[in-house]
């Protein structure tokens, strides 16, 4: 990995939940080639994704790998622990990490289990490791603030959150996933309010259809309905598309617009007659 004692030592510091595969790998990629060094959080060991790390330092990112379980306490702590260790600091945070149900059921069928286990990698860990985050950024621009007419790297401070359209429509076979998708979106308008005095802009990019390994299972579905016009844009969602999203408010291009929602699903949620 790259030492960060050159000049990309005063790069400003991503960090990524779920970000060494699929939405959350494409931006990172993005982010990096857009000037960001890269905290990459994921549950897998080091080694299964040596890879990984090695295609994004391709950008000039110093790259750190972050092990961690986002809905576990104990896993946002090392998490945290290995960003910081790495860099001193976290100037962006961009809540990606999430589940679908392992089955998808009916409502009427649905288990206590599923629903817990998509509420505490879905809505709890995100919620929590914000307020962690969203401390430390507080407390670095406060003391930055303290230096007259120092403006650092430390005051560039944002927090992304990758929701989903289910926040809004309805999948009966994954009420669980609803749920959680609906209250994340909250998350994100709560942090927005708290946050504003701080100057913290906080967003929601909201992905439709994405062909991830999350939807490989119901492609062929999925085929058909994007046939029939199920969106506007009749193609299915790329890992990529979402990523772009990210790094355009990251990049700061949406400077007055903290607590919106940015739609990439292709239309889908347009209403049509």
């Amino acid at each position: 990995m790259n030492t960060g004692k050159d000049r990309r030592s005063h790069r400003p510091v991503a960090l990524i939940t779920g970000g060494s595969r699929g939405i959350g790998l494409a931006a990172a990629k993005l982010l990096g080639n857009d000037g960001w060094d890269l905290a990459v959080n994921g549950v897998r060991d080091a080694g299964q994704v040596s890879d990984v790390v090695r295609e994004l330092e391709k950008t000039g990112a110093k790259v750190a790998y972050c092990q961690g379980d986002v809905g576990s306490k104990d896993g946002r702590i090392a998490l945290l622990e290995a960003a910081n260790h790495a860099f001193g600091r976290i100037n962006l945070l961009v809540n990606n990490a999430g589940v679908a149900p392992k089955e998808r059921l009916d409502v009427l069928e649905a288990t206590e289990e599923s629903f817990e286990r998509l509420m505490r990698i879905n809505l709890q860990g995100p919620y929590f490791l914000t307020q962690a985050v969203a401390r430390q950024m507080v407390s670095e621009i406060k003391a930055a603030n303290k230096k007259e007419g120092e403006i650092g790297e430390l005051q560039k401070a944002m927090i992304i959150n990758i929701g989903s359209i289910s926040a809004t429509v309805v999948s009966i076979m994954r009420g669980d996933y609803c749920i959680s998708k609906a209250g994340f979106s909250m998350h994100s308008r709560l942090w927005a309010v708290r946050l504003g005095e701080y100057g913290i802009p906080v967003y929601e990019v909201r992905p439709g259809v994405i062909q991830t390994d999350m939807t490989a299972g119901v492609k062929e579905k999925y085929d058909k309905m994007f046939a029939e016009g199920l969106t506007v844009q009749p193609r299915w969602g790329f890992p990529e598309d979402v990523g772009r999203a990210v790094t355009a408010l990251a990049r700061g291009d949406f400077p007055y617009s903290s607590g919106e929602v940015f739609m990439v699903d292709g239309g889908l949620t347009v209403t049509r007659l």
